[in-house]
């Protein structure tokens, strides 16, 4: 996040670079930020395995989804809930995910807004044989995370009711219950 396509600041390329030599797991980069472009090299050199830009934040959609490409990353889109599918349809055979966001972003504890529900579903038509993995980030809990999966949703980003919770372990029992994955 930079202060600029959200109001809050976070986590940069120097905290990739300092993730990578203590995880196999990939380092999935969500670039909540005005200019996509400027980011895409400094964060595939830092590490990220995956980046994920937002449809709203460039004019320039097609040839940003193939810089991070370019850089050896996985592509990733993603929209706001106020913004239309047809906003990526003519990107849609070019990237690996689709990351729909389920509240405003730029602020974690959120509850997640019903509609996600309807523009997942719009979405696994939208896909037909195409690849991408759908994902979905905001306001995933225990309660709603099955209704996410049980209309198309795969990857799941999950903030608060993990990490404001007091038994952090238990609240992830919680979640793979919920989707029945144990």
């Amino acid at each position: 996040m930079d202060g600029h396509f959200v109001p809050n600041l976070t986590l940069g390329p120097v905290i990739v670079q300092s993730l990578k030599p203590l995880t196999s797991l990939p380092l999935d980069c969500h670039l909540m930020v005005s200019q996509p472009e400027k980011w895409i090299e400094p964060f595939a050199q830092a590490g990220a395995h995956c980046i994920t830009i937002h449809a709203e934040a460039t004019p320039h959609l097609n040839g940003v989804l193939h810089q991070i490409r370019h850089h050896g990353c996985q592509v990733g889109v993603s929209l706001n809930p106020g913004t239309s599918l047809s906003l990526i349809e003519e990107v849609l055979d070019i990237v690996d995910i689709v990351l729909v966001m389920s509240v405003n972003p730029g602020w974690g504890g959120q509850k997640m807004i019903e509609g996600t529900l309807k523009k997942i579903e719009k979405l696994v038509q939208l896909r037909g044989h195409r690849k991408f993995l759908i994902e979905v980030d905001g306001g995933v809990n225990s309660t709603n995370i099955c209704s996410l999966k049980n209309v198309g949703a795969e990857v799941f980003v999950v903030g608060s009711a993990v990490f404001g919770a007091i038994n952090r372990k238990k609240a992830m029992d919680q979640l793979r219950a919920s989707i029945g994955d144990l």
